[in-house]
């Protein structure tokens, strides 16, 4: 598939390689960056899993900038900053975008959604999100109305941890905004911990350990596998681990 008959928006993500500092220093360090080359991105959803640590939240958010979003959260159109706590990551990953022009996006990251719903205050936009207060809301119902009344398709979305917010239940809900997204020629792109979220179909998993990158079929995952056998036998498990 070429730029030209792509169905997505962006295609792949390069590490300038030959322009970074030291492997050593924070952020190239890091698992998701030091190992990363040319990561090749799925026409409708791709999944970036991995432990605590591993880089993943570090990398979305640099794909984020590059692509024009705020940093801490939001659309193209989003210029603020209660803290500066961004790497320079960003300057140093090369986007290849598809000829298909993206008409909406957002980036929503689960630990700077506060600021972004005060953002949306500021900005008097919140007919946008439901016509209701995101700070009247709880975390969850907030997060989640951003999802249902303000991803509209055709467009771009980078999800970091989305299930921080959200129920089982609510996880499952949002399994099928994602679809209905995806039916409207929507592309995501989401680090996530959630064995439920992973679960859509039509995706690549990649996950990341000390030796970089590799895709991943969901139920080869870590989470599937540890989720599993503890649902599977909670006694055993909990024994195990409580010896």
């Amino acid at each position: 598939m070429n730029s030209l008959t792509a169905e997505h928006y962006l295609l792949e993500v390069k590490l300038r390689r030959d322009r970074t500092p030291s492997f050593d220093t924070y952020p190239f360090s890091l698992p998701a960056v030091k190992e990363l080359g040319t990561l090749k991105l799925h026409p409708k959803v791709t999944f970036i899993v991995g432990e605590n640590g591993s880089g993943k939240s570090t990398l979305l958010e640099a794909i984020a900038t590059s692509w024009g979003f705020n940093p801490e959260g939001g659309t193209k159109n989003f210029n603020f900053g209660t803290r500066r706590s961004h790497s320079e990551l960003h300057a140093f990953l090369t986007l290849g975008k598809s000829v298909k022009r993206a008409k909406d996006g957002f980036f929503l990251r689960a630990e700077s959604f506060f600021n972004v719903a005060t953002e949306i205050e500021n900005l008097g936009v919140g007919d946008s999100y439901g016509g209701r207060s995101l700070h009247e809301q709880s975390h969850g119902e907030a997060f989640f109305a951003v999802i249902t009344k303000r991803f509209g398709g055709n467009g771009l979305y980078i999800l970091d941890e989305p299930e921080a917010a959200l129920s089982p239940s609510r996880q499952l809900a949002m399994l099928v905004r994602m679809h209905e997204l995806v039916d409207m020629n929507s592309q995501f792109i989401i680090a996530t911990h959630s064995p439920i979220l992973m679960a859509y179909p039509d995706a690549d998993i990649y996950q990341i350990d000390e030796t970089g990158f590799s895709r991943t079929a969901y139920e080869q995952t870590e989470h599937f596998l540890v989720t599993k056998a503890f649902l599977g036998n909670p006694n055993r498990e909990l024994a195990l681990l409580l010896e």
